[in-house]
């Protein structure tokens, strides 16, 4: 038995952890960093009345927290079932290295978990999605103020 598999059992167990407290979905999550959990997290959107509370956002919160610091580069996340495009995204901006899942979208889908939807959406332009984004061209100069104030900042922490 690898410590792969001990991490993914982890995730595992703080799903169905999660799902039996009533929090959220079955979904958990586990960071790794040099063979040791730094973060955990399972699915808390019920709970916590958050639809961002992922199981993967609870644990880079956790993880983040825990090591004082937004870029978790080095780590590993450890999750039972594929992320989802919010989740993935939020896995981006956490630079974590690797993701290991076991279930795939097509399990997710199977107990009412659809991401696909989300997917065929991303991929439209921005105004034609369901939820259209509509850009208003008559603040562009006036927001571009606000960018260029923060690449000014002298001691601004890039991430």
């Amino acid at each position: 038995m690898s410590a792969h598999d001990d991490f993914m059992r982890r995730a595992i167990a703080l799903a169905r952890q999660g799902m039996a407290g009533g929090h959220g979905g079955p979904f958990g999550a586990v960071i790794v960093r040099e063979g040791r959990i730094v973060g955990e997290g399972h699915n808390r959107v019920l709970s916590a009345c958050d639809p961002t509370a992922h199981a993967e956002v609870t644990a880079i919160r956790d993880a983040a927290g825990k090591e004082q610091t937004f870029d978790l580069s080095g780590t590993t996340i450890y999750v039972n079932g594929m992320p989802c495009p919010m989740c993935m995204a939020a896995i981006f901006w956490a630079r974590i290295d690797c993701v290991y899942y076991a279930c795939g979208p097509e399990d997710a889908e199977a107990i009412g978990f659809d991401d696909d939807e989300f997917y065929r959406q991303l991929a439209k332009p921005p105004g034609e999605r369901s939820v259209p984004a509509i850009q208003m061209p008559e603040f562009v100069e006036e927001a571009r103020g606000a960018y260029a104030a923060w690449a000014a900042l002298p001691a601004k922490v890039p991430y």
